[in-house]
């Protein structure tokens, strides 16, 4: 799953003191960033293996300190810890926490099993990429739920306009990943890609968030 990571950033950017938007997508994709970034020096590893899903032909064959639970675990705690010195409240530390951590769990609908518990075997993941027909209409059905949830819950005196941005950029990069070509083998490319992309998303999320306010927030505070 890609796009759909970005659901839980979305539904925790409602609560009244979340961190901001961006920080939530950083959140949403930190488990793929750290990923991307351990692969680049052979920390982690993965190879291209076309045919080993319908739909990804990745193979993730080993990743413990990222896609291992006790990893997304210890991710988590260490930037809601992050966040939490920052902004200093505890609601915005244990969001992003909680954002963190929701990626192994999303993971287990799509992956085949290469996630783990603690980075050792068994390996577990309901191999939804396997299922077109039903990973891709669930990866945006979570989206845009989440996106409109959002949108219902938040407002800004410009209007819609950035989120509506935001929305269309997703659909563009998960529509690229969906049908786009696939890299042969893997390089350095795969990783660096993928870290300019989370990286654009979440400035793009940030400038989309940055001049909105919660709903709830408003009205509470007018009474």
């Amino acid at each position: 799953m890609f796009v759909g990571h970005f659901a839980p950033a979305l539904v925790a950017a409602t609560r009244p003191r979340a961190p901001g938007l961006g920080t939530l997508f950083v959140a949403a994709q930190l488990v793929d960033i750290g990923f991307a970034a351990l692969l680049i020096p052979g920390v982690e590893a993965m190879r291209v293996v076309p045919g080993i899903t319908a739909m990804n032909p990745m193979d993730l064959y080993h990743m413990p300190y990222t896609h291992s639970l006790l990893g997304a675990l210890l991710w988590g705690a260490a930037f809601g810890a992050l966040v939490g010195a920052i902004t200093r409240r505890r609601e915005a530390a244990l969001l992003t926490a909680l954002v963190v951590v929701s990626h192994w769990f999303v993971d287990l609908i799509v992956h085949i099993p290469d996630l783990t518990f603690y980075g050792a075997p068994p390996k577990f993941g309901f191999g939804l990429w396997n299922y077109p027909l039903a990973e891709m209409p669930l990866e945006i059905g979570l989206t845009a739920a989440a996106m409109i949830y959002y949108a219902r819950r938040t407002s800004a005196p410009t209007g819609n306009r950035r989120l509506w941005i935001l929305g269309g950029l997703l659909a563009a990069v998960q529509a690229v990943d969906w049908f786009g070509a696939k890299a042969p083998d893997y390089s350095i490319e795969i990783p660096l890609t993928m870290l300019a992309a989370y990286i654009v998303l979440a400035l793009v999320a940030a400038w989309a968030g940055a001049n909105r306010a919660v709903v709830m927030a408003q009205e509470e505070a007018s009474t």
